[in-house]
């Protein structure tokens, strides 16, 4: 069984230079879990933030399903903890300490084993010439793959 991921955050990879990934889990209800079954779910806005020492996953919607329980319905924005081993607590904290530094998270999806995971990264906030930069490459490095297409394919 491969990994089906659910949701992406592309605004990371526009906004931060990733420097290191990093893989949690994360603490769900019962209803949060079928609707990330169903790809109920977006990443667009969302960050991590350190309270009490523990990680925390902020404003990731998780979309209320409408075949659920209706007397429980979840907040859909509500801090959702992050399960890490404490090293990896401690490094990320340390590196967040760094002015300009900061936890994203990348993408939320089930691993092998079925679980819901969360793929967070310490990320460096760019300058917009940075962006600018990084578009202009991937520009030219899609013109330079459709010309090696087109050479093959004559």
């Amino acid at each position: 069984m491969a990994i089906n991921i659910v949701a992406n955050n592309k605004k990371a990879f526009h906004d931060y230079e990733i420097l290191e990934k990093f893989e949690a889990g994360i603490v769900l209800k019962g209803s949060e879990v079928k609707s990330l079954r169903a790809k109920r779910a977006n990443l667009a806005d969302s960050y991590c933030r350190f309270i009490k020492g523990e990680l925390f996953l902020v404003n990731a919607h998780i979309a209320h399903l409408e075949t659920t329980n209706t007397n429980f319905s979840p907040d859909t924005r509500t801090p959702r903890k992050l399960l890490l081993h404490k090293k990896q607590i401690n490094k990320l904290f340390s590196n967040v300490s760094k002015d300009g530094y900061t936890v994203v998270s990348l993408s939320i999806y089930f691993n092998e084993k079925n679980k819901a995971k969360v793929s967070i990264a310490i990320g460096k906030g760019k300058n917009v010439h940075d962006k600018r930069q990084t578009l202009r490459t991937r520009t030219l490095d899609r013109e330079a793959q459709n010309a090696m297409k087109n050479l093959k394919n004559d």
